[in-house]
Parts: C-alpha cells; sequence; structure tokens
C-alpha cells in the first residue's frame, strides 16, 4: 500500500525565471485594453484630422477638405527654445504628411499588437516633438502670458510615450492581438517585434 503525498509547492527559487515579466491572465487582459485605448487615441486623432469630425477638428479644417492637420497646433507654438522654429513648420505639407502617417502607423501598430518597438521608439518620438511644443517647463509664453502649465515635466505627451514602452516591453499584443503570429513570423528579425 502507497502513502499518498501531497504534492511540494515549488520555492520563488525553485522557479525558472523565463524571459519577461510573469503576468496573470487578468493582468495581460488589462495591458491588452490598455493597449488598444492607446491605440484608439492615436487612430481617433487621425480620423478626425482627415475627416473633420468636430472634436478638434471641424469639417471645413478638415485634410481631405484642404486643412492642415500641423497648422492650428505649431502656429500656435510661443514657448520655449524650438518656438520658432516649430511655428515655421505649420502647414508645410511634407510636416502633415508625417504627422498623419506617424499617427496611421503607430494607431495601427499598437491596435493589432505588431511592430510594438517601431512604434514605441516614433510614437515616443512623437510626443517629444509635441512634449517640445508645448514647453511645459514654461510658466509663460513670449508674449508674457500664463502657460497653464499643471506639471514642467510630466503631462500626457509624458504619459503617452511612456505607456507606448511599457506596452513593447511586455509585449502586449499577445493578448487580443496578433503579437505572437507577428513573433513568429519575424523571428530572425527581433527588433521588428
Amino acid at each position: 500500500m502507497s502513502i499518498r503525498q501531497e504534492p511540494r509547492l515549488a520555492t520563488p527559487a525553485q522557479i525558472p525565471v523565463a524571459h519577461g515579466a510573469h503576468m496573470t491572465t487578468s493582468g495581460a487582459r488589462a495591458v491588452a485594453i490598455l493597449r488598444i485605448a492607446t491605440a484608439f487615441l492615436f487612430l481617433w486623432a487621425f480620423l478626425d484630422k482627415t475627416f473633420g469630425l468636430g472634436y478638434s477638428t471641424t469639417s471645413q479644417a478638415a485634410w481631405i477638405n484642404g486643412g492642415s492637420p500641423t497648422q492650428g497646433f505649431l502656429s500656435t507654438v510661443h514657448a520655449g527654445p524650438m518656438a520658432a522654429t516649430l511655428r515655421s513648420w505649420a502647414g508645410a505639407p511634407w510636416a502633415d504628411w508625417l504627422f498623419m502617417i506617424g499617427l496611421v502607423a503607430i494607431g495601427l501598430a499598437v491596435l493589432l499588437g505588431v511592430v510594438l518597438r517601431i512604434s514605441a521608439v516614433a510614437g515616443t518620438l512623437m510626443m517629444a516633438l509635441m512634449w517640445i511644443a508645448e514647453w511645459p517647463l514654461a510658466k509663460a509664453n513670449d508674449a508674457g502670458q500664463a502657460t497653464h502649465s499643471t506639471n514642467p515635466i510630466v503631462d500626457y505627451h509624458f504619459m503617452y510615450a511612456l505607456v507606448l514602452i511599457v506596452l513593447a516591453f511586455v509585449f502586449a499584443g499577445d493578448t487580443w492581438g496578433l503579437g505572437r503570429q507577428w513573433a513568429r513570423l519575424v523571428r530572425h528579425n527581433p527588433w521588428l517585434l
């Protein structure tokens, strides 16, 4: 007659450490929701600026109606070391195209859960330029008017960039996205993850 032994639980030192963080199913789903919501931020900005849905862009100012996606934002830059340069970019066709391609490419990649590393780099660069344009370090603009900056460093541009970086690091596309399939497809080029 054999005595049934209770299974022994492994101690933390005995658990092999795998690549990446250990996430619960609920945690992975929460990160997937964060990924999808972040994608929607980029895609909504693209759609509103393209079609003038009436939120930040009127129908008359829509890109398809001859409006400029960069004119409104960049023409009002009046603080910071790059203010004059950024104002000169306002309405330039190359700036409009780069901005809109960036919005849709980052939005689609994050939504699908693919190319998250490149999206994190591109999105961080875009957010850094927008942070510089708003220059939250300044309490007043060139005309001496209050900028209404609430935090000189950690504003929403910083947070969006941080979210993109975290999504790439935790392989956020693996849950409710095409991350696993994409990883198999580009397994010989890990920088494309």
